[in-house]
C-alpha cells in the first residue's frame, strides 16, 4: 500500500465530501468546495490529503492560532478522516506526523485536537502517537451565534 501526502486541491472536493459523510457530517459537494476554497486561501491553515494507491483516502484540516498568553501559536488539528477501509493502515498517523511538520512551519509550539466523547477509538488514536487527554484539566464551551 502506497501512502501519499500531499495539499489538497479543489478537485479532491468530491472525495472529501464522502470522507466527511463518513465521519457523520453529511454534506453537499457544493457546500464542501466553499469551505475548501477558504481553507486553501487561509495562510494560517493547511489542508492535507492521503492518497493511497492514488485514491484520496484521508483529509486533515490544521489551522494555526496566534495566542495572546504564549509567545508563538498553537496549531488545531481541526478535521481529521480517513476512510473506512484504510483505518488502521498508518494512514492517519502519516496525516498527522504531516500535519504537525505544517505547524511547526507556521510557528506552532504546541497541537490541540477535540474529539467526541463517544469516539473511543479516536481517543486511543490520540494517545498513541503522543496527545495528553486534559478533560480534567479545561472545559470546553460552545455558543451559537444567530
Amino acid at each position: 500500500m502506497g501512502i501519499t501526502i500531499r495539499p489538497a486541491a479543489v478537485t479532491d472536493v468530491p472525495r472529501i465530501t464522502v470522507l466527511l459523510d463518513q465521519l457523520g457530517y453529511p454534506t453537499d459537494e457544493a457546500r464542501v468546495r466553499v469551505r475548501v476554497a477558504a481553507w486553501l486561501a487561509d495562510s494560517r491553515s493547511a489542508l492535507l490529503v492521503a492518497e493511497v494507491d492514488g485514491v484520496v483516502s484521508g483529509v486533515a484540516a490544521l489551522h494555526a492560532m496566534q495566542l495572546l498568553e504564549y509567545d508563538g501559536s498553537q496549531g488545531r488539528l481541526a478535521a481529521l478522516v480517513v476512510d473506512d477501509s484504510c483505518r488502521g493502515q498508518g494512514v492517519g498517523r502519516r496525516l498527522v506526523a504531516e500535519v504537525e511538520q505544517e505547524a511547526r512551519r507556521l510557528g506552532c509550539w504546541r497541537m490541540e485536537v477535540t474529539s467526541s466523547l463517544t469516539r473511543v477509538g479516536s481517543h486511543h488514536f490520540y494517545r498513541g502517537i503522543g496527545y495528553e487527554g486534559v478533560n480534567d484539566k479545561s472545559a470546553r464551551y460552545l455558543k451559537p451565534l444567530d
